[in-house]
């Protein structure tokens, strides 16, 4: 009886366990996990989070082609809540999104191109 009451609560300890682990992991960034640094530069489009990687040296070193446009920023947002598609808390309401044939998206700001890639886990 006694080993039957320690497998138990092992089973249950070991179940506990991995799903809070789980959880901490669960599902791609939102606006809330960048938006708290001051240094944050993203936009969201179909659900997922963009940031800003002009500083990330592979991204520097891509050969891309600029294609269609995929999104135009609608508006602007610090906070997020209401942080939907379309929204940025940087680019200006205006400013035109595209896809390339990397996993990169280009914004264009005043002629300079910024890249932003997806942030999802996994």
């Amino acid at each position: 009886m006694k080993r039957l009451l320690f497998v138990i609560f092992f089973v249950y300890l070991s179940l506990s366990g991995c799903s809070s682990v789980q959880e901490a992991y669960k599902g791609n960034p939102t606006p809330k996990d960048f938006l708290s640094h001051d240094n944050a530069d993203i936009f969201m489009y179909e659900g997922i989070v963009y940031s800003n990687v002009e500083g990330v040296k592979w991204v520097l070193e891509l050969d891309y082609t600029i294609g269609e446009q995929i999104l135009e920023i609608k508006k602007q947002k610090k906070k997020a809540f209401g942080f939907r598609n379309g929204a940025a808390n940087k680019l200006p309401i205006g400013t035109v999104i595209y896809e390339t044939n990397t996993p990169v998206y280009i914004a264009i700001v005043d002629g300079k191109e910024i890249p932003y890639l997806a942030m999802i886990e996994g």
